[in-house]
């Protein structure tokens, strides 16, 4: 009895840290050490489960298995993380979200066998069951939809440009739930006479996975990934509710909660609805609505940005995904400081969905130790711009596209912007006029205001600040 509450209390214990070390990521300087206390928690949960739980009387078998399996996943994991690239961290996100999804699936269909506890049959119409068949159902869903996800961030899965399959999803979903129906109206039977309906179920919702991110568009990547992320939290909220698992229970709705809040945050910074993520296509489709681009690429020499930007009062840089591609964000932050020294306030704008997941840009200048106010949000440096001399652009294009605001028929239209076209003066930093990630044409490159410095953006900078230092 005492090992039971010792249990309990552990639980309660490893959920308040949950808590806090959800409440400490809100904030850069706070993050690692927000994610250091949830970590503990969870490890005292394991280490408490491993001591004190037991099941009809018993301790729990095969620890040495357990500790096994503890480690490999241990030094996996860590040998992952430890050597991915900034440029990889979405692709990581989504693959670590996926085995998180696949985990709450193969607990669901490990359990369903034995749903009758020893007994010969079980009824089938029942919270137990439904809540396996959601775990079922909903993990295997963020698995596929996060390897799906990862190999497009990887650039090793095209999308599906078939408005039509909208349909076939809807299908596929209606034939889910029908399945789910089903199952559950079987009545009294064996659990094992119902596996080859489950074995099914399991197989429709992998598809439905795949089949769901599919035409899901580059651009939409971000909310994509928050979605995924509020479906592997629903499915380890349903093992909570399976093993009656306080912690569980509490981590699956922390992660479900705060990945639907982020979705929904997304979707605002896009001004679109998350129905019209799911079943439109929105990057890499053209506009045949498209207005006609007005106006001359100019460009601009290293010496004549490197006197812009020395002799001004104020700089705003807008990072984007080239930033972490060309793995610039040190020698920008060493831009920055080297402007600073010069009298020049500097201040970096964030757009929300900037990057290939949500915060990239974030966690990409919190690398390079950029302080964090000087990252100021897309709508707080938006009334600024006007009053900038000059905005460099570096790697980024639809988060400030003037389309965003001046063309109907372009896909990102409505879509909130970066409003780099207000300043004085504007610098883009690009390898070429290839397109961005919503493949559409950029209105800014075209404004009179815009000089483009054409090259790879670490090297860029490289030579900008070097010229800097020589004037």
């Amino acid at each position: 009895m005492i090992g039971t509450y010792t249990l309990e209390i552990s639980y309660i214990i490893a959920s308040v840290t949950f808590i806090f070390g959800l409440k400490m990521l809100s904030h850069p300087e706070t993050a690692r050490k927000g994610n250091m206390v949830a970590a503990i928690g969870m490890g005292l949960a394991i280490l408490f489960t491993i001591l004190f739980h037991t099941r009809d009387g018993q301790p729990i078998h095969n620890i040495g298995f357990i500790l096994v399996a503890m480690a490999l996943g241990t030094a996996i994991g860590w040998t992952i993380a430890v050597k991915v690239k900034m440029t990889a961290m979405p692709q990581l996100v989504s693959f670590f979200n996926g085995m998180g999804g696949a985990c709450a699936a193969l607990i669901s269909v490990m359990e369903f066998p034995h749903l009758a506890h020893g007994a010969e049959t079980t009824s089938m119409f029942s919270g137990e069951v439904l809540d396996i068949l959601l775990g079922m159902v909903i993990g295997s869903v963020s698995f596929a939809g996060s390897m799906v996800a990862f190999g497009k961030l990887a650039e090793k899965i095209g999308d599906l440009r078939v408005r039509s399959w909208r349909y076939v999803n809807i299908l596929m979903l209606l034939v889910i739930i029908g399945l789910v129906v089903y199952i559950m109206q079987m009545g009294n039977i064996d659990p094992v006479r119902a596996m080859p309906a489950v074995t099914i179920l399991v197989v429709l919702s992998l598809l439905y996975g795949v089949s769901f991110v599919m035409p899901i568009g580059g651009a939409d990547m971000p909310v994509v990934i928050s979605l995924l992320n509020s479906f592997t939290g629903v499915a380890a909220a349903t093992g909570g509710f399976l093993y009656h698992n306080q912690v569980m229970l509490t981590g699956g709705i922390l992660v479900g909660s705060a990945g639907t809040i982020l979705t929904i945050l997304m979707c605002k910074a896009m001004n679109r609805s998350l129905l019209n993520v799911i079943v439109g296509v929105f990057g890499g489709s053209s506009a045949s609505a498209a207005q006609a681009v007005a106006g001359t690429v100019k460009e601009i020499s290293l010496s004549d940005a490197s006197v812009l930007l020395s002799y001004s009062q104020k700089v705003v840089i807008v990072p984007g995904y080239g930033l972490a591609v060309a793995q610039a964000q040190h020698i920008c932050a060493d831009l920055a400081k080297l402007l600073e020294e010069k009298g020049v306030e500097v201040k970096f704008a964030i757009h929300p969905v900037a990057g290939r997941m949500p915060g990239h840009m974030n966690v990409l200048l919190a690398e390079a130790d950029v302080p964090y106010d000087k990252l100021v949000e897309m709508d707080d440096i938006n009334p600024e711009l006007p009053n900038t001399d000059v905005v460099v652009v570096i790697g980024a294009n639809d988060v400030v596209n003037p389309a965003a605001e001046d063309d109907p028929g372009s896909p990102i239209y409505g879509m909130p912007i970066i409003k780099a076209r207000t300043a004085k003066n504007i610098i883009v930093m690009k390898r070429g006029m290839g397109k961005g990630y919503a493949a559409i044409e950029n209105y800014l490159f075209f404004d009179d205001k815009t000089r483009m410095l054409f090259g790879n953006a670490k090297d860029s900078l490289q030579k900008l600040v070097a010229e800097i230092k020589n004037l």
